[in-house]
């Protein structure tokens, strides 16, 4: 209807099928408690950028994603803490419609838009509740030291990132956590390896460092990583980044075929230094986890497990990746 923004009454179907989301949400994802945890999340939202102000937009519209695709994102992401959204694109419409879903106490910083084919014009953002979680003063991008050039291999790493990492502090409770969020080229192989490696290198300098005053580094988004054991793999654990093994074998891209982990990519991470004293996080982690929104968000599409076309329409009303998340104790006496 004329005149409908994403803060209208939606039609009583769209209401009864956000409410089934909602219901899975709250099984799959842990609630937030006061004082107690923070909820940290990534998610890579494909294309996120324009917006069709209608309820449910017809296939081959364009843009595809509608209010209904925007509601069902916003419900997600209202779950977490801090969620670190990978391809925001130049055109912030949908990013301005999901802080108004997401109601007044969500606040959101992103970078400008990354103006080449190798960066794909896209933005690294975190939107972020500020009832639960604040900025805590450092905005930063990573930058290669032209020095590293030896340690890395000059072969590895000859120019900047294709897509700066961005780096943001948030303090929730007491604790003080640095996420830094990036999106690795997608390209060939040794290209992805030298910026896997790079960011590994400075990241555990840095981890270091913030460990030193109680303070807690962690690195999230896309790294495109296709195996754990394969060249991107190894640079990315190269200097000891871990993610958490609950997220083991958990398919990343609505894509995948799901219960063939032999056959998961590894594409989208949440990582940091564990076993090393000298950059442990002070949080300690509660649990973690993928949330697969495939079967109860816009179930009008059809089956899209079975039908390619409707799994293609999905990826660009919601997404190909799923939202990754891990909850965090911020009760630590």
């Amino acid at each position: 209807m004329p005149g409908e923004t994403v803060l209208s009454q939606p039609p009583k179907e769209i209401r009864a099928e956000l409410a089934v989301l909602a219901k899975r949400l709250d099984t799959d994802v842990p609630r937030k408690r006061e004082r107690k945890n923070v909820l940290v999340g990534t998610w890579n939202i494909r294309a996120f950028g324009d917006l069709n102000e209608a309820w449910r937009a017809p296939h081959g519209a364009k843009p595809p994603r509608d209010l209904e695709s925007l509601r069902c994102i916003a419900e997600i992401v209202s779950r977490f803490d801090v969620m670190a959204i990978q391809e925001v694109k130049g055109n912030i419409k949908a990013l301005r419609h999901l802080l108004k879903a997401l109601g007044p106490s969500w606040s959101f910083i992103l970078t400008d838009v990354v103006k080449s084919t190798a960066g794909n014009y896209e933005r690294l953002a975190f939107v972020f509740d500020t009832d639960r979680a604040n900025l805590s003063g450092l905005a930063c991008e990573l930058v290669v030291p032209r020095k590293w050039a030896r340690k890395i291999g000059a072969d590895l790493i000859d120019e900047q990132f294709a897509r700066t990492p961005y780096a943001v502090s948030f303090l929730a409770g007491d604790q003080t956590f640095i996420l830094v969020t990036l999106h690795v080229r997608y390209g060939k192989a040794p290209q992805r390896a030298g910026e896997l490696k790079a960011i590994a290198h400075w990241l555990k300098d840095w981890a270091r460092e913030t460990n030193d005053f109680h303070q807690n580094l962690m690195v999230l988004g896309d790294f495109n990583i296709d195996r754990e054991d394969d060249p991107n793999g190894r640079a990315f654990r190269s200097t000891g980044l871990r993610p958490p093994a609950q997220l083991d074998g958990l398919t990343r891209t609505i894509f995948e075929k799901p219960g063939a982990p032999d056959k998961a990519k590894y594409f989208d991470q949440i990582a940091w230094f564990a076993g090393d004293r000298k950059a442990d996080l002070t949080m300690p982690l509660l649990a973690a986890g993928r949330f697969d929104f495939m079967d109860v968000a816009l179930p009008y599409l059809g089956d899209a497990t079975a039908n390619e076309k409707n799994k293609t329409d999905k990826s660009f009303r919601i997404s190909d990746h799923f939202p990754l998340w891990a909850e965090f104790s911020t009760d630590v006496g």
